[in-house]
């Protein structure tokens, strides 16, 4: 091994690049079929009114020489057809030079897509892909060892995820530094999985050694990404294995998956597999790197001083095209969980009798009897928005009245978001309303006696009757 280059982490880069590719796959697929409500010429927030009064520079995108619905189409599946190309390894059969073009090309499509997509794409999984994604067009292919540098900034992203993550939580929320922050966090997150009811529903004392757990392994394990082998490679399996157990206990887009990737790279299997014979890193390409990881230092001031302040921001990226990022998650936890519930009526003027039928989302609770499901890494993006407005109204401010005047229209892009509707296309409900109601999972009493496992309160009315002005 040279000073520049490290074979013994070629398959951890294998795998990295590989997942990567699959992970960018779904946001482009889910991108491409989610767009037209959200963003489109007629969606909810639409991307050409968004970008007439935001200027360049604070949001550069390929959409500000030409937008359309059409041609966002083109950029996303586009995106989604070289993603594929990439996890079925075709950077690998092309030089160097045209492997990082191609690693470059789903980076720049994202970022336009992000830069456009307002408060539903405000998540910092969408930085943290698109921060990555940069990386990884200096990471190389099968034609050369993974470059040390580039190695080394994968984990200073990891160590800011975890470590930003941990210190967060001890600088937030007095239940993390108690240890009860998980009598609740299963229940009331933003998006619970197929087993979360069975996590919520663990003893007490394991709810406390799960949290004791999160902190081990989100403030102190992520030093040990900085120390020599074998306890580096140990303290990323652990990471990895933490992570996992998130997966399982909740949906949160692809952030686990994504940061299980980071951790990868970060573990030698050399003991488990002889790397392929490479050729020396062209100088040009050492050059490149050089400048990156120069780069990526000067650009970390800023994240690094946000580590170290009091007011920790959770979710931040400092310039528009989101390379040095700062990271954390759930700084606060919600003891009770409200969810709004949106519901129609055919009835030409609403009455006492009237009868309301429900929409129901694809991944936010609605019929107590309605199991969670299994999304991510997919994002549902109008569902984790209708958490945030069941917190507070003021998260719905831009865009709810959107969503209520094209379920009144029968709009069919809308109604595709949903996993069902109780009103076809061409025969709209004439009213809308939304309730707010307190969920809780139900007891194991409860769930053998009903089979539900919500049960839920009405709270109070979210939003009055509203009907189409002719």
């Amino acid at each position: 091994m040279d000073w520049f280059s490290s074979p013994g982490y070629w398959l951890g880069r294998l795998i990295f690049q590989r997942g990567l590719a699959a992970l960018y796959l779904v946001a482009f697929t889910e991108a491409a079929l989610q767009f037209r409500a959200l963003i489109g010429e007629r969606g909810m927030l639409p991307v050409p009114r968004y970008m007439a009064g935001v200027p360049w520079r604070m949001a550069p995108t390929l959409f500000r020489a030409h937008y359309s619905d059409r041609f966002f189409a083109v950029c996303a599946w586009g995106g989604a057809a070289l993603s594929a190309g990439l996890a079925a390894g075709l950077a690998d059969v092309v030089p160097l030079g045209a492997a990082m073009a191609l690693w470059l090309v789903p980076w720049v499509l994202y970022l336009s897509i992000v830069n456009v997509g307002q408060t539903w794409y405000a998540f910092g999984w969408e930085s943290l892909l698109l921060e990555v994604g940069f990386l990884a067009v200096f990471l190389g292919n099968d034609r050369v060892a993974p470059p040390v540098l580039v190695l080394f900034l994968l984990r200073w992203v990891l160590f800011r995820v975890e470590f930003g993550a941990g210190l967060i939580k001890m600088r937030g929320d007095a239940c993390w530094r108690k240890l009860t922050c998980l009598y609740y966090h299963h229940e009331t997150q933003p998006m619970p999985g197929p087993l979360s009811w069975f996590f919520h529903r663990l003893p007490r004392p394991l709810h406390r050694v799960e949290c004791g757990a999160n902190h081990v392994t989100q403030l102190l394990v992520p030093v040990l990404l900085f120390t020599p082998l074998p306890v580096a490679s140990f303290a990323a399996c652990l990471m990895i294995l933490t992570q996992l157990w998130l997966v399982l206990s909740g949906n949160f887009a692809w952030l686990n998956w994504l940061t299980i990737l980071l951790a990868v790279t970060a573990v030698d299997f050399s003991r488990l597999h002889t790397p392929p014979s490479t050729s020396a890193a062209p100088l040009w390409y050492e050059v490149m790197v050089i400048a990156l990881t120069a780069f990526v230092l000067v650009r970390s001031y800023q994240p690094a001083r946000n580590l170290l302040s009091r007011r920790q921001s959770m979710n931040r990226t400092y310039d528009p095209l989101h390379l040095v990022n700062a990271y954390g998650a759930f700084g606060s936890v919600g003891r009770i969980r409200h969810e709004i519930v949106v519901e129609g009526t055919a009835d030409a003027v609403p009455h006492e009798g009237s009868l309301w039928l429900a929409y129901e989302f694809k991944g936010k609770p609605g019929a107590p009897g309605h199991w969670p499901r299994q999304f991510a890494p997919y994002h549902l993006r109008l569902d984790w928005m209708m958490w945030f407005a069941a917190l507070s109204p003021s998260y719905a401010g831009s865009w709810f009245g959107g969503l209520v005047e094209r379920l009144l229209a029968g709009d069919r892009d809308t109604l595709r978001l949903l996993r069902s509707s109780p009103f076809p296309p061409d025969a709209p409900p004439r009213y809308i309303r939304a309730r707010l109601y307190r969920y809780r999972f139900t007891t194991w009493r409860e769930l053998r006696a009903t089979g539900e496992c919500w049960d839920r309160t009405y709270v109070r009315e979210f939003l009055r009757p509203t009907r189409l002005i002719p």
